[in-house]
C-alpha cells in the first residue's frame, strides 16, 4: 500500500477535544477501509500567514497513513465537507518516518531549553569592553580647507582665524571659480 502524509487545520474557535474528535473521524475512515495510521501529531493552536475563512489561527493535526488510495480520496472528501476544517493537504511519500516531525522537534526543543535553564537566555549578546583605548577625537587642522574654531560656533562673531577670512574672499572675489 502507499503511504501518504496529510496534514489539515481545523478552527480556532474549537476546543482541543473537538479537533481530537474530528481527527478520530478521519482515523476511523483510515481503519475502515483497511489502512492505519502509523503517527499522529497535534502540533496545537498556531498563528496562520493570512485570514482563512475569517480565521487568524487554526489547529494543526498531522497523520502519516499507510493505506490505498480511494481510501485517502474518501478521507479527504469528508474533509472537504467538514465546516470545523478549514485546509488539508496530502502528499504521497515513499517511506514513512517513525521519527517525530520537524514542527514536534522544534516544539520539544524549545520547552526542553526553557525548562533546563530555568529562564529564558538572553538573545543579545552582551557588549564588551574594548580591548585597545580609544582613539583621540580632537580636532586637527587639515590641508583640505578651513576648520571652524568649535568656541565660535553659536557667536554672531566672525572668526578671526586668516584661513578662513582668505577662503571667504578668495570665494566672493571668483579666484576659485572653475568656468574661468
Amino acid at each position: 500500500m502507499p503511504y501518504y502524509e496529510n496534514v489539515f487545520i481545523a478552527r480556532q474557535e474549537i476546543s482541543t477535544q473537538q479537533v481530537d474528535a474530528i481527527a478520530d473521524v478521519f482515523s476511523e475512515i483510515i481503519k475502515d477501509g483497511g489502512g492505519k495510521i502509523t503517527k499522529r501529531e497535534n502540533w496545537g493552536l498556531k498563528t496562520l500567514a493570512y485570514k482563512i475563512k475569517k480565521s487568524r489561527k487554526a489547529h494543526y493535526i498531522l497523520f502519516n497513513i499507510d493505506a490505498p488510495a480511494d481510501v485517502v480520496h474518501e478521507m479527504e472528501r469528508q474533509m472537504g465537507l467538514n465546516e470545523d476544517v478549514l485546509r488539508h493537504l496530502t502528499i504521497r511519500l515513499d517511506e514513512l518516518s517513525d521519527e517525530p516531525s520537524v514542527q514536534a522537534q522544534v516544539k520539544t526543543n524549545r520547552s526542553h531549553e526553557d525548562r533546563d535553564s530555568g529562564e529564558f537566555k538572553a538573545r543579545v549578546p552582551e557588549k564588551q569592553a574594548p580591548d585597545e583605548p580609544a582613539e583621540d577625537l580632537s580636532i586637527e587642522k587639515s590641508d583640505s580647507g578651513p576648520i571652524i574654531d568649535p568656541e565660535s560656533i553659536g557667536t554672531d562673531q566672525p572668526s578671526s582665524d586668516p584661513d578662513i577670512l582668505n577662503n571667504t574672499t578668495e570665494q566672493e572675489s571668483g579666484k576659485n571659480d572653475p568656468t574661468e
